[in-house]
C-alpha cells in the first residue's frame, strides 16, 4: 500500500491518495480543493484507477474539490450517513460563513454506517462513527493507518463550536480509538502525521 499527502486550500487540508499496490486500485481522501497539481497527481495513477472519494466530513475545506475530481474519475463519493446532509447546506458545511460564497456539494453516492466495510483494490477498510467535531465524523481505518479527518490530530484534537459539534462526543470517539489494540499510523486533516501510540501517551484530549 501507499500513501500520498498533498496539501490544498486556504486552510491547509491534508488530501491522501491511497493505493492498494497489488491491484493499482485507488481512493481520494478529503479533497477539499482542486488545481493543477492535485489533478496531474490523479493523472499519474491514472483516472481510472479511482474507486472511492472518501470524505472524513462534511466541511468545506475537506470536499470542496469533489465536484471536479468525481468528474474527472468517475469515483464514487462516500460519506457518513448523519453527514451527508451537510453537503448540501451551505451554514454546516461552512462555506458560507468561512468563504462568504454559499456552496453545495453532489450528493454522496454511498452513505456509510458505523463499522461498516468496504474495499480498495484488495484492502479492506473499516468505518468508524467518531462524532464530535460533527455530527457525522469518521474515520476510515486499515491495516495500520487511520485517516482520522478533523477528528484526532497530533498534540490536538477537532473544534466543537461549529454546528454539530459536541465536546462529550469528541472525547468519546477519542476514547474509542485510544481503545483499539495495536498500534496506528494516524493521518490527519490538518498538520503532521502522528501515531496512535504516540497521542495515547501525550494528547491531552485523549
Amino acid at each position: 500500500m501507499s500513501v500520498k499527502r498533498i496539501t490544498v486550500g486556504e486552510l491547509g487540508t491534508n488530501c491522501y491518495i491511497y493505493c492498494d499496490d497489488a491491484t493499482g486500485r485507488c481512493a481520494i481522501i478529503d479533497p477539499g480543493d482542486f488545481d493543477d497539481y492535485l489533478q496531474s497527481v490523479i493523472e499519474k495513477y491514472g483516472t481510472d484507477k479511482f474507486d472511492y472519494i472518501l470524505l472524513t466530513h462534511c466541511h468545506f475545506d475537506h470536499v470542496a474539490g469533489v465536484s471536479s475530481v468525481k468528474e474527472l474519475t468517475g469515483a464514487k463519493i462516500g460519506i457518513f450517513l448523519t453527514d451527508a446532509p451537510g453537503l448540501r447546506d451551505m451554514f454546516v458545511n461552512l462555506s458560507a460563513p468561512f468563504t462568504g460564497r454559499g456552496e453545495v456539494y453532489p450528493k454522496p453516492d454511498v452513505e456509510f454506517a458505523d463499522r461498516e466495510k468496504f474495499k480498495v483494490g484488495e484492502t479492506e477498510f473499516t468505518v468508524m462513527h467518531t462524532p464530535g467535531h460533527t455530527v457525522g465524523s469518521c474515520c476510515f481505518i486499515t491495516d495500520g493507518i487511520i485517516f482520522s479527518g478533523d477528528t484526532l490530530f497530533h498534540m490536538s484534537a477537532g473544534r466543537t463550536d461549529f454546528p454539530g459539534g459536541s465536546m462529550t462526543e469528541l472525547r468519546n470517539s477519542l476514547r474509542r480509538l485510544a481503545e483499539l489494540e495495536g498500534n496506528y499510523k494516524v493521518y490527519p486533516g490538518h498538520e503532521d502525521t502522528t501515531s496512535l501510540s504516540y497521542e495515547r501517551l501525550y494528547n491531552m484530549y485523549m
